[in-house]
Parts: structure tokens; C-alpha cells; sequence
């Protein structure tokens, strides 16, 4: 079951991820890509958003991955939602941001603007579980 939930992250490239701040949620729909074993996923932020203010408050995140374009009308109730728990962690090392840029280009390159940016920061989420919902009622759910 887990070589699924983690097909099913690597197959998609946009999530919401959801940070805090205090008793706040915050909500961000964000594009991502995992690394080879989908024990890490990347994203790229600007410095000054409300989430990478959170994310340095609290590093603990949920991110959400679903199938819902694929299932339209009544075919909802088969869809497929991937919720990943994870902690943030900041990336110090200069060739790993690289290597993190590089990966995000390479499944959006739509984004290569907004990394050039000088205030995009690459964001490196470490998965502590999975928990896939397959349907209305199939629950999963795997430490990592």
C-alpha cells in the first residue's frame, strides 16, 4: 500500500498545503515534486508570504493530493485523496537548493520566473506518514 500512496504523489505535481500559525490554518495550493524514494517533497515559495512566515513558526504541515480531475459527476466517489503529514526543513546546503531548483524546473517549467526571483526560497517538506482515502470509505494509513 505504500509504494501506491507514494505513486500517487510522485503522478501529481500540485497539493494544498495546509501550515499554521498559533490556533490559525492557512491554506497555499502549491506545485511540488518528490525526490526518487517520495521521502521528501520540494516546493518553492517567496520569502515574504504568510506560509513561509508560518512554516518558520511551525514547521509541521499537511498536504493534500487528490484525483478529483479525473472523476467527474457521479464518478466522484472513486476519486483518491492522499493526505501527507510532514515537518519543514530548511535547505542549507547550496547544492542540494540546486538540485531542488533543477527538480522543480523540470516539472514546471512554467515556474522559472518565479525562482529566478531573488526572495524564492526551494522548501523541502521530510513525509512522516501518508494516509490515502480511496473512495468514500477505504482508508490507508502508513508511517514512513
Amino acid at each position: 500500500m505504500l509504494e501506491r500512496m507514494k505513486a500517487l504523489a510522485r503522478e501529481k505535481d500540485i497539493c494544498v498545503l495546509a501550515t499554521i500559525s498559533g490556533d490559525k490554518p492557512h491554506c497555499s495550493l502549491m506545485a511540488y515534486a518528490t525526490d526518487d524514494h517520495c521521502l521528501e517533497i520540494y516546493m518553492i515559495t517567496h520569502r515574504r508570504t504568510t506560509k513561509y512566515q508560518n512554516l518558520l513558526k511551525n514547521p509541521n504541515v499537511s498536504l493534500l493530493m487528490d484525483t478529483r480531475e479525473e472523476h467527474h459527476g457521479g464518478g466522484r466517489s472513486h476519486g483518491k485523496a492522499l493526505t501527507v503529514s510532514g515537518t519543514f526543513e530548511p535547505i542549507a546546503d547550496a547544492e542540494k537548493r540546486e538540485a531542488v531548483r533543477a527538480r522543480l524546473l523540470e516539472r514546471h517549467p512554467h515556474l522559472r520566473e518565479f525562482m529566478d526571483d531573488p526572495d524564492a526560497e526551494p522548501l523541502c517538506i521530510k513525509v512522516t506518514s501518508f494516509l490515502l482515502l480511496d473512495g468514500l470509505t477505504d482508508a490507508h494509513f502508513e508511517n514512513v
